[in-house]
């Protein structure tokens, strides 16, 4: 039982400190770079080069973690804005969604995974 009550403070931990690093990279980002994210997000894409299939990979990880919070959340009208959320805005929301099933659910995998039968 202990084991299991470590493995879950090691997951909160890891991920507070994966949405910290999202957010203090991205503020970082913002700041030297500005708001251009799309433009050259889209850029790459169409030069078709290593960053153009890096960014179709990564938005397929993106649309499959906004797809699985509907599904977990039975397609419910509030699950849509989660799931635009972390769709476009990323981990931060999808790492802090997770925490805050973790606690929720206290630590049970399934039904952090699955939801409600």
């Amino acid at each position: 039982m202990n084991a299991s009550k470590n493995k879950l403070t090691f997951l909160k931990i890891f991920l507070v400190l994966q949405v910290l690093l999202v957010l203090v990279y991205t503020g970082l980002t913002i700041n030297n770079a500005g708001w251009s994210l799309f433009h050259v997000f889209i850029n790459d894409i169409l030069a078709v080069s290593w960053n153009g299939q890096f960014n179709i990979d990564f938005s397929s990880y993106l649309v499959l973690s906004g797809v699985w919070i509907l599904w977990r959340n039975k397609f419910s009208s509030k699950s849509i804005f989660l799931a635009l959320a972390a769709a476009i805005i990323g981990f931060i929301v999808f790492g802090s969604y997770l925490l805050y099933l973790s606690i929720k659910e206290k630590g049970d995998v399934t039904r952090i995974l699955v939801g409600e039968n």
